[in-house]
């Protein structure tokens, strides 16, 4: 299982798989290598809502309480805030954060997909919450919305056009009253 984790302003990749005898877990922060671990399965239990495995000699106890993006552990006797995103939760974040609109004048894909339909064309005044298009990311439909009223300056990609993250989709200007 793959998902990422944000701790005090940090960001980790974190890869866990399970294996017949061990659970792998590999960890990768912000712009370093990753690092693995093994943890193997007779020195792992869980019970109730906690779990307890043993590390390089040191145990563990383990409390996770949240839900969605935001989560609180408890371990080694603290308490730390956690935002883990899943796929799902991933393709969610970054097409708010690519199609946030704000100050911005360039609605911009969050991550690689497929533009399956355009609503808009240009010169268009488009309100708030009314969809631009729907696109295609991690086999889901995702209608983005206008967060607010503008006007189509250059819509940048035409129907079927396959995007990479970042890639600018429309460009537009403040909707004049």
């Amino acid at each position: 299982m793959y998902f990422e984790a944000e701790l005090q302003g940090r960001k980790y990749n974190v890869d866990v798989t399970e294996h017949r005898h061990a659970w792998k877990v590999s960890l990768q922060g912000e712009g370093k290598d990753w690092v693995h671990y093994e943890i193997p399965k007779k020195d792992y239990k869980q019970a109730e809502e906690y779990i307890s495995f043993l590390h390089n000699g040191q145990s563990y106890l383990i409390d996770v309480i949240g839900k969605d993006t935001e989560y609180t552990v408890f371990t080694r006797n603290s308490f730390r805030s956690i935002n883990i995103f899943n796929d799902e939760m991933l393709l969610h974040q970054s097409l708010k954060k690519g199609g946030g609109f704000g100050a911005d004048l360039e609605l911009k894909s969050g991550m690689p997909g497929k533009i399956i339909q355009i609503f808009a064309k240009e010169g268009d005044v488009v309100k708030a919450q009314k969809p631009l298009l729907i696109m295609e990311a991690m086999k889901m439909e995702n209608e983005m919305r206008a967060s607010r009223d503008v006007r189509i300056k250059e819509i940048c990609v035409k129907q079927g056009d396959s995007v990479e993250s970042g890639a600018v989709l429309i460009r537009f200007e403040e909707a004049s009253e």
